[in-house]
């Protein structure tokens, strides 16, 4: 492995300064440009220039991805006018980025033979490539005219370039879902408005037409009703009373009431029961429904069970007529 490591090493830079000897192996490839010691004087100060830009060039990259957080175009147009500069000839330096099938380039683009790319990644997938170009020959340098330095730049820019793509892509879903969120919740909320008012509609009506009702039966019905019990015999009238209690439970419904308080009840107590209440002794009502007593007796024991009043001196009659007719 240390064989490995100082070959590799070896290859990365011909004279590698003792620092960096004992640096592990999976550290040492992060260091892209080992620092050659034994550059000559004359070629220092070109060298270092070189490396300043190319840390202005990364300063400045950043800077732009967190000036356009909202579009990868704009960043793109702004990082072709920007990177020339960073590059050692910048007078004939063009660049060419195609990303997603768009493409962006500096002025004075022209294809040349004198390039450098690397691709940008999302995702760990390819969408697009940076190309650097010369416009003109320049002497052979580590990568046809280019510097090992300048590889490493654009590698990292291409990385970034990417980088800030997919965070820019992330905020860009992120708001839109946020916007869809927010139409969703206002159709909601409209939608529940227009429930609300449809509702409200529905009891409005539904009082006019128990007023409707109730008015009929009070003006119509029950005067003739009236008027009909008065020319019937005496035995007969027990008849026409019923049949007047039953109209007014159209606008005061103690039947429905009642099955729905006690849902144990059989139809035939419930019909008792509305028997019971308008006042029918347990032997008229075995002649109308043409049974026993002892069968309506039953019925009556079954019926105060239910109600939950069977050891209690409670008249049934008096708590039909009492409680069991009002809204519960």
């Amino acid at each position: 492995m240390k064989k490995t490591m100082a070959k590799d090493k070896s290859s990365s830079s011909q004279a590698v300064s003792k620092e960096f000897q004992n640096l592990p192996e999976e550290l040492f490839r992060l260091w892209r440009i080992p620092f050659n010691r034994d550059l000559e004087p004359s070629k220092l100060m070109p060298a270092l220039r070189e490396r300043i830009k190319e840390l202005n060039c990364l300063y400045g990259i950043g800077q732009l991805a967190e000036r356009h957080t909202d579009s990868v175009e704009d960043l793109l147009r702004d990082i072709v006018k920007f990177l020339p500069y960073s590059w050692q000839y910048p007078e004939i330096t063009c660049v060419r980025i195609v990303f997603k099938g768009e493409t962006y380039k500096s002025k004075r683009f022209k294809l040349t033979k004198w390039r450098q790319s690397s691709r940008i990644f999302m995702y760990n997938k390819p969408v697009g490539e940076v190309t650097i170009l010369y416009l003109e020959e320049r002497p052979p340098a580590d990568e046809g005219p280019f510097l090992k330095e300048e590889r490493a730049l654009l590698d990292a820019l291409a990385e970034r370039i990417g980088s800030a793509a997919m965070r820019i892509s992330a905020e860009m879903e992120l708001q839109e879902t946020n916007r869809l969120l927010r139409m969703e919740r206002k159709a909601l909320r409209d939608s529940n408005a227009a429930l609300r008012a449809v509702l409200a509609r529905i009891e409005e009506e539904k009082k006019e037409i128990y007023n409707d009702v109730q008015e009929n039966v009070d003006k119509i019905l029950l005067p003739i009703l009236h008027e009909l019990a008065f020319h019937l015999p005496k035995s007969k009238r027990q008849y026409a009373e019923i049949l007047r209690s039953n109209i007014e439970d159209i606008t005061s419904p103690f039947v429905s009431h009642l099955s729905k308080r006690h849902l144990s009840l059989t139809s035939t107590e419930v019909n008792i029961c509305n028997m019971i209440r308008s006042g029918l002794q347990t032997k008229e009502m075995a002649q109308m429904r043409g049974v026993s007593v002892g069968t309506i007796n039953r019925h009556r024991e079954h019926i105060r069970r239910k109600l939950k009043i069977t050891n209690s001196d409670i008249n049934l009659m008096t708590y039909l007529q009492s409680r069991m007719w009002k809204k519960g």
